[in-house]
């Protein structure tokens, strides 16, 4: 019964989870927050259920050996249990971790969009009777507001650009790359001409390369050549629509590493002189030119 309730959490959350996240990229309500308040709430009952499981797993088995049985079939049906629920615990604990994460910015972004208090009227204490009163000196206009920085959180409620941003670099941060990547096409598509956008799709191209390293420990060769030429795709796009930002230097040397490891020096050649002849001043500039070098004398 345990393991059906647990399970049926494990399904119930992660598929909810994916709402969790949507609700990050868009307009933060309290319902927002509330949700996901109760989503980090199953999750947890859900990683408390399956952690009892996982300790109640070797009494079970030493009940099942007292009532005969094959003792290594026992113990391989066992591990493999042990195995699934670790696992399921993992995925479990890394998916709190992340609502976590949403659910405080989305409350900092509730906080910021509440209006402050306003402050009490002044009260003028009655004089004695037969006394006479002084006029109140009239209030002095209280001094203009300054505009907002550029940046600043609005008061509508909504999510700004760099909250939507932020959530997704938390889970590049983790670790969570296709997740990342989906975040930061959401804020691109959003905001293609906001001044993070440059640094959101420089981060795809290297959520890519962190996918292909994944894919090589693994032991996948195929899916790791295929995100290392997604890698040159995504780094080709910051030079295509960013060209004057901070981040073309680095794709560009970036995507000439990804082309040498790929087994394309020729092409990775070309770029290294691209960014050494228009991007002299660039901290990427002096590595450029050594591996320019370096290829030279291959």
């Amino acid at each position: 019964m345990a393991a059906r309730s647990a399970g049926w959490l494990l399904a119930v959350v992660l598929s909810s989870g994916c709402a969790g996240v949507a609700d990050v990229t868009g307009t933060a309500s309290q319902e927002d927050v509330t949700l996901l308040r109760a989503d980090v709430a199953a999750l947890k009952t859900a990683v408390r259920q399956l952690r009892t499981q996982v300790d109640s797993l070797p009494k079970t088995d030493a009940r099942t050996r007292e009532h005969g049985g094959d003792p290594d079939r026992q113990a391989a049906a066992l591990t493999q249990r042990v195995d699934g629920l670790s696992t399921s615990l993992a995925t479990l604990s890394q998916r709190v971790d992340d609502l976590s994460a949403k659910l405080e910015i989305l409350s900092r972004q509730r906080g910021a969009a509440l209006p402050p208090a306003a402050p009490a009227a002044p009260t003028t204490p009655s004089a004695p009777e037969g006394t006479h009163t002084a006029r109140p000196a009239p209030v002095a206009p209280a001094a203009p507001v300054p505009a907002a920085p550029p940046g600043a959180r609005s008061s509508t409620g909504a999510l700004q650009p760099q909250d939507v941003y932020q959530a997704a670099y938390i889970d590049f941060s983790k670790g969570v790359y296709p997740l990342a990547i989906t975040g930061f096409r959401d804020f691109l598509r959003r905001y293609p001409d906001h001044e993070l956008a440059p640094n959101a799709q420089y981060w795809i191209g290297e959520a890519q390369i962190a996918m292909a390293r994944g894919y090589t420990d693994a032991k996948q060769t195929e899916p790791a050549a295929n995100a290392l030429r997604q890698a040159v795709q995504e780094f080709r796009k910051v030079l295509a629509n960013y060209p004057r930002s901070d981040k073309a230097p680095a794709a560009l040397y970036k995507e000439a590493l990804v082309l040498i490891e790929l087994k394309d020096p020729s092409t990775a050649q070309a770029r290294l002189q691209y960014l050494v002849d228009n991007f002299p001043q660039a901290e990427e500039t002096p590595m450029a030119r050594e591996r320019l070098t370096a290829l030279k004398e291959r």
